[in-house]
């Protein structure tokens, strides 16, 4: 009987931040993901829910949920970009960052965190005591 692979889970805000910054090195606009996480928060899968400007990325709780739901997620995280290196959150990011809890409490999927990352480093919104 052959054994699967363990999946290592994510804990803190490093883990999201080394396995999203390769993909968003050097991008000129900001991507925002969306990381759907099993019980023991392992990566069931991510998902590309928006492409926004240089400053920018509009994002509806509706497209960060969906793929979620489709997963059978019981956490997610919200991973996106700053293009300008700094990863300090916006008013927007606490902005959306609220409105993101609170569409999960009412839908019973933990949001795990929110993490910015910029030129080599990254804002967990845990660590910083936002979330």
């Amino acid at each position: 009987e052959e054994e699967q692979p363990t999946r290592k889970p994510f804990c803190v805000g490093r883990d999201f931040f080394e396995h999203y910054r390769l993909r968003m090195r050097g991008l000129k606009k900001e991507r925002f993901y969306v990381a759907c996480l099993d019980q023991q928060h392992r990566l069931l899968g991510d998902e590309l829910v928006s492409e926004g400007t240089l400053t920018q990325a509009l994002v509806h709780p509706r497209e960060v949920f969906n793929p979620a739901i489709r997963l059978q997620a019981a956490a997610v995280a919200v991973i996106h970009n700053h293009p300008s290196g700094d990863p300090a959150p916006s008013r927007e990011d606490k902005a959306l960052t609220k409105r993101l809890r609170e569409a999960a409490e009412l839908i019973g999927i933990r949001l795990l965190d929110h993490v910015i990352i910029g030129d080599g480093a990254y804002t967990s919104f845990v660590e910083a005591g936002l979330l």
